[in-house]
């Protein structure tokens, strides 16, 4: 059976295979893949009646609701790319998005524990809150046959995303990727990973991040699994919610099964419908694997690797792979894909030896939005320069051994020195700034600062954390600071950022 082509072709085709099957489950509002597909076209008439045109990016700021996968999935039905934005974003951070993509129009959450995003976006034309009211009255038969005709216009190879990812130069990058390279890509991915129909898939990682809005909602779409989103990580709820919805697939970093195993009251949980596990973005403990088959008997646990340039996805281990080749590598390139490491001059290294990995296929993005000299700088020849460093044994597993971008990563996010370092250059008083990640033993790496006084200047760590606190989202913000006369630097002027973290590691 063919693949739909377009993401809005595949809302159809899941209503008419998994027609009343549970969709979504978030608390007490449940629905079929038909009304899905129903409150789909609901919110793509909202858009087309907000002006948002075919081509046009649509924002998303929310936490995981049935009414984000609604607005989201509403916005590309209408012929929209959508604009995910994180959650723990300040004001600032998200306008400088919206305004970046030129978005038409944003979908944003209430207030939501103490974020209020219609406030912090300030007066911005176009704001749409999220409320189930919302879809109630929005397909009248007019607005139907033009959500119908958007669909009909829709290609293949149109843009379906824009998701905007940090790196060297500071600020953040639109990654573009294709309404066919997602389904390609994730179809792929539920194969590898064994997602089926009937599965109850707890999305606790962002939606607002390709692993719980593609690996999550797409996957899902594509094999009839229910979806449950979790707004917020919480270890009672993730427990609570495996027991009483009967969670079978629960994908995330490292650190959420840690919690997990470590919950007090685990053992007097009943968590036997748990069978599936996908992991990566961090370390994974060899240990860590063994116990979630020992002492939860997990089926099926299995590590990834990607980055948003590549789709999401770049190697996969596969089932049956040994604890060690899931925990120490990130396993073999997806199929129809290739993985290279290679030295300097693009040379491609034998098994064993480190280089740079690259990456060449249909999960390669189309570049970055509107920035072709960043993008003809990483995408070379076809192939996609990650960053990271890495090799692969002779069984072509990959194992990623540095970053060459220097990115930490805090509790499942990835954080981008480049990009907290050039925020923390407006605070008065800093003449220089270098930021790294340190292991934290809660969130994995949080990130620590050093700050270079401009002469005659005073600063005080503590201030400067809480600025950063007000400005940045919270896993962004250095969680130390510490002021020092001068940063280390190699012959060429280079922070010889290694020296600067083994000053705060034993």
């Amino acid at each position: 059976m063919s693949l739909p082509g377009t993401i809005p072709a595949l809302v159809a085709s899941a209503a008419a295979e998994f027609d009343g099957t549970e969709a979504v489950a978030d608390g007490g509002r449940r629905v079929s893949f038909a009304e899905l597909h129903e409150l789909t076209r609901r919110a793509a008439a909202v858009c087309i009646d907000r002006g948002a045109k075919p081509g046009d990016r649509v924002g998303i700021w929310a936490p995981n609701t049935l009414d984000w996968v609604v607005a989201a999935l509403g916005a590309l039905t209408a012929g929209a790319a959508l604009v995910p934005l994180n959650t723990r974003y300040k004001g600032e951070e998200a306008n400088w998005i919206l305004d970046r993509s030129g978005a038409a129009m944003t979908f944003v959450s209430p207030p939501f524990l103490g974020n209020d995003y219609p406030a912090m976006l300030g007066p911005r034309d176009n704001t749409v809150v999220l409320e189930a009211s919302l879809w109630a009255d929005a397909l009248t038969d007019q607005a139907g046959a033009e959500v119908d005709a958007r669909i009909a216009a829709i290609s293949p190879e149109d843009t379906g995303d824009l998701i905007f990812t940090s790196g060297t130069t500071g600020r953040p990058k639109g990654v573009v990727t294709t309404h066919a390279q997602t389904i390609r890509v994730f179809d792929t991915w539920s194969d590898i990973v064994g997602l089926r129909a009937g599965d109850r898939y707890l999305v606790v990682n962002p939606f607002f991040h390709t692993f719980g809005y593609k690996a999550g909602i797409i996957a899902c779409l594509l094999r009839g699994a229910t979806i449950i989103p979790q707004a917020v990580f919480d270890v009672p709820v993730v427990l609570d919610l495996i027991e009483s919805e009967k969670v079978s697939v629960l994908p995330g970093p490292p650190t959420l099964y840690q919690s997990i195993l470590d919950a007090p009251d685990r053992a007097t949980r009943d968590l036997s419908s748990l069978r599936l596990i996908v992991t990566g973005a961090a370390v994974v403990p060899v240990v860590l694997i063994e116990r979630l088959r020992d002492e939860m008997s997990v089926e099926t646990i299995l590590t990834a690797y990607g980055l948003t340039e590549s789709t999401g996805t770049v190697t996969m281990c596969r089932q049956g792979d040994s604890a060690e080749t899931i925990a120490t590598t990130s396993g073999r390139a997806i199929p129809d894909t290739e993985v290279r490491v290679v030295d300097e001059t693009g040379n491609a290294l034998p098994p064993g030896e480190a280089g740079e990995v690259v990456v060449r296929g249909y999960n390669v993005m189309q570049g970055y939005f509107e920035d072709p000299e960043a993008t003809a700088s990483t995408v070379v020849d076809g192939w996609l320069h990650t960053g990271d460093i890495g090799m692969l044994d002779d069984a072509g597993n990959l194992k990623i051994t540095d970053r060459l971008k220097d990115m930490f990563v805090v509790g499942g996010f990835n954080a981008y020195p480049a990009e907290i370092e050039q925020m923390l250059m407006s605070y008065p008083g800093i003449a220089e700034c270098a930021v790294v990640g340190v292991p934290d033993e809660r969130l994995g790496e949080v990130g620590a600062a050093f700050v270079v006084p401009r002469p005659g200047e005073v600063l005080e760590p503590a201030e400067i954390v809480a600025w950063c606190r007000e400005r940045m989202a919270n896993f962004k913000a250095p969680r130390t600071v510490s002021v020092v006369d001068s940063l280390p630097r190699n012959a060429s002027g280079k922070v010889l950022k290694f020296e600067l973290r083994n000053t705060l590691t034993p």
